[in-house]
C-alpha cells in the first residue's frame, strides 16, 4: 500500500466500507475534515487504485442460492493456473484462493441446490490436474463480506 495513505484516508476508507453509498459530506463528517478535502482525497484514492471499484452486497438466498460450499483442492503443480481459471469461470464461485498447506486451492461457491453443488464436485474431480477434492457445506452463515477496518484501532 502506498506510503501516501494517512489516518485521514483510512477513516474515509472505513466510512466507505461501512456505507459504500456515503456522500462526500458524510465521509467528511466521519473523517472530521472538510467536504472538499474528502472529495479530493476520495478522487486520489480512486485514481491510485486504492479504491478499485464499488459493488453491492447481494443476498444470494433471495435468488435461490441456498447452498454455500467450501472446496479444498490438491492440484498438480503445473495445472494450478488452469484449475483456478476454470473455477473462476464456473459462475458459482464467490472466492477462489491459491493457498499454502496441504491444499493448493480453496474456493467458496454458491449453489441453488445440493444437486447443483454435486455436479460442480463431479466436474472438479474429473479435472485432470485435480488430485483430490474435499467439500464442506456451510450450515449457517455467521458473517460474510464483513469489511476489515483499515484505520488504526485507536483512531475514531
Amino acid at each position: 500500500m502506498s506510503a501516501d495513505i494517512d489516518d485521514t484516508d483510512r477513516r474515509i476508507l472505513d466510512a466507505l466500507l461501512d456505507n459504500g453509498r456515503a456522500s462526500a459530506s458524510e465521509l467528511a463528517e466521519t473523517a472530521e475534515i472538510a467536504t472538499a478535502t474528502a472529495t479530493k482525497r476520495l478522487q486520489r484514492l480512486e485514481e491510485s487504485d486504492v479504491i478499485d471499484g464499488y459493488q453491492p452486497e447481494i443476498d444470494y438466498g433471495a435468488f435461490g442460492y441456498e447452498v454455500t460450499a467450501v472446496f479444498r483442492l490438491d492440484v498438480e503443480g503445473a495445472g494450478l493456473g488452469d484449475v483456478v481459471a476454470d473455477l473462476r469461470d464456473t459462475g458459482h464461485m464467490i472466492g477462489v484462493y491459491e493457498v499454502t498447506g496441504s491444499d493448493d486451492v480453496v474456493a467458496i461457491g454458491k449453489f441453488e441446490s445440493t444437486e447443483a453443488m454435486n455436479a460442480q464436485i463431479k466436474d472438479l474431480l474429473t479435472h485432470p490436474e485435480v488430485r483430490s477434492a474435499r467439500t464442506s457445506i456451510a450450515l449457517d452463515t455467521v458473517c460474510e463480506y464483513d469489511p476489515v477496518p483499515v484505520a488504526p484501532a485507536d483512531v475514531e
